[in-house]
């Protein structure tokens, strides 16, 4: 795993890469240059001190964030992570990111990004519940269903988004939409578990139609084998695709005539995690970013493709179904090679538009079939698409300057006809 400075250099990768973007397309759109400061400087930050009794009577402090970054297109939407390094810094570079995003995916919401410094499998479930309504507490003033939207993130499921639900609601009422995320008993989507994974499949469809084929019998590798990169295995398998190697925090498989994937997906749950299946072959886990391939798929950490490896990868597409996987020195390297890269401020945003359909559907107080679910984020996604090759032919940019231009001039947009100076 990553240590502390590794962990450090990912952030500050992640923060320099999405700055250096965001300047990029400014540039490419030839903003003002007030009105790109303007946009980069977070709405509001605040941070929280959230004292806990712990189990055995004694006291606990930890500190709670949210950065709510712009809301020029909506309430502000994004996720709360429970995790030992939330480091302000990454929070604020997560919740730009956000806003970006959600302009990406054509959802009226703007960025924004929490989190508690803790380390949740040192804290007993009652402990988890308490930490988190003490949170709900601090900030239930600052969030709400047209101000500030949270969602699960690493570290933080459909229990804590319960839990908020039901704190804010003491204060304001019953506001099933003040979250997304939450369990189907208490106003969630169908469909939400395996949005962001389908939204992957869905962009790799649109990807590899704009080059005349389909995923029927493309060769495919998945790096990171958790909820988004099972999903995405499963459907894209369903589909036709051949899963030819996989791996997660155990190890790494490979199988070049292809994994059987409800095997894997079985051995999985029993396991908990892929080594030891028996219908693949166990190699190096870093070997699986190069391994022979149409379609790699890095669905687990930031920065895993670098200047190091770049070189060496086979696959024609990579659909990033993680948050900033490839390093800007790695795009020059593959761009050089004609590889074509799907952004992950595309590509995994299957997640966050079911989110905004939960959202609507508790604002509507009527739910939908899961039918109807992935038809809508099958709409949105191929719409995405079309929008992002519009801005690249516009401005003569690869995909990932394509989605962001795109982004950042919807949200500039708004912006502007809301009367930023005003």
């Amino acid at each position: 795993m990553f240590t502390g400075k590794h962990l450090k250099e990912r952030i500050m990768n992640a923060l320099v890469a999405t700055n250096r973007n965001f300047k990029l397309a400014a540039r490419l759109l030839g903003l003002d240059s007030k009105l790109e400061k303007s946009l980069l400087i977070p709405f509001r930050e605040i941070k929280v001190e959230c004292t806990i009794p712990k189990d055995d009577g004694s006291l606990a402090s930890f500190v709670g964030f949210r950065v709510q970054h712009d809301n020029a297109r909506g309430p502000m939407k994004g996720g709360i992570r429970y995790h030992p390094e939330v480091d302000p810094d990454e929070v604020n570079a997560l919740a730009q990111l956000m806003t970006w995003k959600t302009a990406v995916a054509n959802i009226p919401y703007g960025g924004a990004k929490g989190g508690i410094g803790c380390n949740p499998s040192d804290l007993s479930i009652s402990e988890l519940e308490r930490l988190t309504r003490v949170f709900t507490q601090k900030i239930h003033d600052l969030i709400g269903v047209h101000t500030d939207v949270p969602a699960p993130d690493m570290g933080t499921g459909p229990q804590t988004m319960a839990w908020i639900l039901d704190e804010y609601s003491k204060f304001h009422g019953y506001s099933p939409a003040v979250v997304t995320g939450k369990p189907i008993d208490l106003g969630g989507s169908l469909g939400r578990d395996a949005a962001t994974g389908r939204g992957v499949l869905f962009a790799t469809e649109a990807l590899l139609k704009e080059y005349g084929k389909s995923i029927t019998g493309q060769r495919v590798v998945i790096q990171g084998f958790g909820n988004v990169g099972s999903w995405a295995a499963q459907l894209i398998n369903e589909q036709g695709g051949i899963i030819v190697a996989a791996s997660d925090i155990t190890g790494a498989i490979k199988n070049s005539n292809g994994i059987d994937i409800p095997s894997l997906l079985k051995h999985v749950k029993e396991n908990r995690g892929v080594k030891g299946f028996s219908g693949a072959d166990s190699v190096d886990p870093n070997s699986i970013l190069v391994e022979d391939c149409d379609i790699l798929i890095p669905a687990a950490l930031g920065g895993v493709i670098n200047r190091d490896n770049a070189k060496d990868i086979k696959a024609k597409f990579i659909i990033e179904a993680a948050n900033h996987p490839t390093d800007p020195e790695a795009d020059e390297i593959l761009s050089k090679k004609g590889v074509i890269v799907l952004p992950d401020i595309y590509a995994n945003s299957g997640g966050v538009t079911v989110s905004y359909f939960e959202w609507v559907q508790n604002i509507q107080g009527f739910m939908w079939d899961e039918e109807k679910v992935n038809a809508e984020l099958k709409t949105y996604m191929t719409k995405g698409f079309k929008d992002v090759k519009e801005m690249c032919k516009t401005h003569n940019c690869d995909l990932r300057m394509g989605a962001f231009s795109l982004g950042v001039n919807r949200v500039a947009r708004a912006t502007l006809l809301r009367g930023w100076e005003a």
